[in-house]
């Protein structure tokens, strides 16, 4: 059984419906990357998961339990943590409190400060930075305070929402390293990310969506080396 199954999934944003019996699986301890362009339905179907939006059919199941018509702060205490575009820190607090933040489960609040410290070890200028407001961090910066916080919340499946979005090439390998590490350590991760060759070089398997649907999938290699990614997704 799959850690997350994603089932005939439908999602519209009033009229206009965004996901087309969508059905995507990820398995515990797998990277599987979400690629496809602007538009594609990639964060609408984080959101969904996270039920930040509602589908109007279909079903989500993780670890073995519907989440589809869970509130978001269920979705989060079962161990499914999205880690948003865009980082939306709390930017006048301060590093260590936006962290903490994460923490609000039950379950992760109880080993807080264990986690604080795994997280400044992964992020050392996290912790030479955790009393500086996360408005004066650099965006390669409030990028690891978000995964950071992510991890905070213990979660069995980490997604990511375009981490690299916005980071000068040499922050961009920098988050890649981080990622490739956090799934070292047998952490399950969902990767949305138009940076196609990083994010399939460091993923087990991949899925393409165009205009709502998954068009195609496969090992990530597989997809690497397949004509139409190379053409479409790399310009090759």
């Amino acid at each position: 059984m799959a850690l997350l199954d994603i089932e005939n999934v439908n999602v519209a944003y009033g009229d206009v419906q965004v996901l087309f019996d969508l059905n995507i699986s990820v398995h515990e301890g797998e990277v599987v990357s979400i690629i496809g362009g602007n538009g594609a339905g990639k964060s609408t179907m984080l959101k969904t998961i996270s039920a930040l939006m509602q589908s109007s059919s279909g079903s989500i199941m993780f670890d073995g339990k519907p989440m589809h018509n869970l509130p978001p702060e269920e979705v989060v205490n079962h161990g499914l943590v999205h880690v948003p575009e865009g980082r939306r820190l709390f930017s006048l607090m301060s590093v260590r409190d936006n962290l903490l933040a994460g923490a609000h489960n039950k379950k992760a609040y109880a080993v807080r400060e264990k986690t604080l410290e795994e997280v400044y070890t992964m992020f050392p200028r996290l912790e030479e930075r955790q009393d500086q407001a996360a408005m004066t961090l650099s965006g390669g910066e409030q990028q690891m305070v978000a995964i950071g916080r992510g991890l905070m919340a213990c979660p069995k499946l980490l997604m990511l929402d375009e981490p690299s979005l916005g980071l000068a090439p040499i922050l961009i390998a920098e988050i890649f390293r981080t990622i490739r590490a956090i799934a070292d350590k047998g952490l399950t991760v969902m990767l949305v990310e138009q940076d196609v060759k990083h994010s399939l070089s460091l993923s087990d398997r991949g899925y393409v969506l165009e205009h709502g649907r998954a068009a195609m999938e496969g090992a990530a290699n597989d997809l690497l080396d397949s004509p139409y990614i190379r053409e479409a997704y790399l310009g090759i």
